[in-house]
């Protein structure tokens, strides 16, 4: 019994870690304005959420958000029009002081 329980937590942890995101210099040094979506998500890693999604015209719009969890306090958002990068940027969570 121990062992399947055992077997069941690593399999939990390595899924858990294959959707991780990918937020290192190395990756974000990868990406060109330009590339698809499928590209940058290559790159790192489908642990995003949809920020945003809309039409502007005929141009589909949609925001990815990556989390950076080394930082817990960072959210990077990609751009992309009709599924192409068109840039990127960092954005940070306010920090807000305890009232005592």
């Amino acid at each position: 019994m121990k062992n399947y329980l055992l077997g069941f937590l690593l399999l939990f942890f390595l899924i858990g870690c294959s959707s991780m995101v990918n937020m290192t210099s190395a990756n974000m040094d990868q990406l060109e304005l330009g590339m698809s979506k499928d590209q940058v998500t290559t790159i790192l890693g489908k642990g995003y959420t949809i920020a945003e999604k809309r039409m502007a015209g005929e141009v589909v719009i949609e925001v990815l958000s990556y989390r950076d969890f080394y930082e817990d306090d960072e959210f990077y958002m990609f751009l992309f029009e009709d599924n192409q990068l068109k840039r990127w940027y960092r954005e940070l969570l306010p920090n807000y002081e305890k009232v005592k």
